[in-house]
């Protein structure tokens, strides 16, 4: 399963060459709007920074590329679950998590076997434009109420000060993105993260 209750998420081995030194155990690479040659040498490389590290590597979207780099977990955002070859992905050994917004994502969801499963935004964010608003903590509580032992990751406006009560709501795991990658030192910051969801 998911090793860590921490899951920062980059969008190239530039940050991984950075960060996983400093003790992550599991990172998300999401990578947007980049040429498919880069996006497969990224995911590569990703993967073998990772293994040297110890850590997990999580493979957002690009599935089949993840399947010849021969990674273990692929995150799928509700369009990219009409794509995906879920069939091959579990053929390959691979686990699945899934982002979920609303009442009918959720269900969609639960009906594909998940290994995690991710809400969000918790809080307002800045990373993306979506219809969906800041879901709140009450939320999260009710997310883990219906899906039981099925890790839940909480995602969306993550901060430290905020760790806390975000666990407390029923998150198994926290997934940060700008929290760190715009922060003046992002170095300081992950080890900061690294003390409050160990």
């Amino acid at each position: 399963m998911i090793l860590d209750r921490f899951y920062p998420i980059f969008d190239s081995c530039d940050w991984l060459r950075r960060m996983l030194p400093l003790g992550v155990k599991q990172v998300q690479l999401r990578i947007k709007d980049a040429p498919p040659d880069i996006v497969r040498r990224e995911i590569f490389d990703a993967k073998a920074l990772c293994d040297a590290h110890g850590a997990v590597l999580v493979v957002n979207d690009y599935w089949q590329i993840a399947i010849d780099a021969g990674c273990n977990w692929v995150h799928l955002g509700q369009e990219d679950m009409d794509d995906a070859d879920l069939g091959a992905l579990r053929r390959a050994g691979i686990k699945l998590g899934f982002s979920t917004h609303d009442d009918s994502e959720l269900e969609r969801a639960l009906g594909l076997a998940p290994d995690y499963l991710a809400l969000g935004p918790v809080y307002p964010t800045i990373l993306k434009k979506m219809k969906w608003h800041q879901q709140g903590l009450p939320r999260l509580t009710e997310w883990k109420a219906r899906i039981g032992d099925i890790p839940l990751v909480g995602i969306g406006g993550m901060r430290v000060d905020r760790a806390a009560g975000v666990f407390a709501a029923g998150a198994d795991i926290i997934s940060v993105v700008t929290d760190i990658t715009l922060n003046d030192d992002p170095e300081a910051r992950l080890k900061s993260w690294l003390e409050v969801t160990r």
